[in-house]
């Protein structure tokens, strides 16, 4: 079990790709007519672009193999080209610069409702503050954004352990290292207690549903050190 901490307000990822975004979350109808633009044009060309040069905080790979990952994971569970899409594009608002507008209007609302049901909002109080309000949002939004949500999830849960061996191994034995080394694991706890509660709104939305499956036994097996 993932030990629960006090109110983090000064502790933040150590990414620097976060930025701020002030518009809330929406819902439209998902139609069959909105699945014609995100077929029509690459959204896995665009997110390349979008994310080039830009690395997973785990591994160094490039990032775009996490989105490669998601896109996988709802397509295997047998999600619709528009929620596939969404898959590939998910961090492109987040991470990448993209205005909500040009993801619409490249790839259609459909598409573009989704990468901004699951888009986290760095200008929101403290860490678990934030992550509240992304809930809170993914589950107003829907089974399709629930199931983007925990395709995410899943990606991020398998990084995890090589991204914390990565960051112990980055600081020496100093009275400096060991507190950055400490900041960084407490971090990773509060990661580890998002994704539990997330599965928890999770299985209120798609109580049976593959990837909410998987996501459960994904956190069950996570080796705790």
């Amino acid at each position: 079990m993932v030990m629960r901490l006090a109110e983090p307000s000064d502790v933040q990822a150590p990414s620097a790709r976060r930025r701020a975004r002030s518009e809330s979350a929406s819902h439209v109808d998902r139609t069959a007519t909105d699945q014609t633009p995100a077929l029509a044009k690459s959204p896995r060309e665009f997110a390349a672009r979008c994310h080039a040069g830009q690395q997973r905080e785990s591994d160094g790979a490039p990032f775009i193999e996490h989105s490669l990952e998601v896109a996988r994971l709802l397509r295997e569970a047998g999600c619709s080209e528009v929620v596939v899409a969404a898959g590939l594009l998910h961090d492109v608002v987040e991470d990448a610069y993209v205005t909500p507008a040009e993801l619409r209007a490249r790839f259609g609302p459909a598409v573009a409702t989704l990468v901004h049901s699951v888009t986290d909002h760095a200008c929101v109080g403290s860490y678990r503050q934030r992550k509240q309000v992304l809930r809170d949002q993914v589950h107003r939004a829907g089974v399709d954004a629930a199931l983007l949500f925990a395709a995410d999830k899943i990606s991020k849960l398998r990084e995890l352990p090589n991204q914390i061996s990565r960051d112990r191994s980055r600081f020496g034995a100093t009275a400096r290292g060991v507190r950055a080394r400490e900041h960084l694991e407490r971090y990773q706890q509060l990661r580890l207690e998002h994704y539990r509660e997330s599965l928890e709104m999770l299985q209120r939305v798609a109580p049976r549903h593959p990837l909410v499956t998987r996501l459960a036994q994904e956190l069950d097996n996570f080796p705790i050190a």
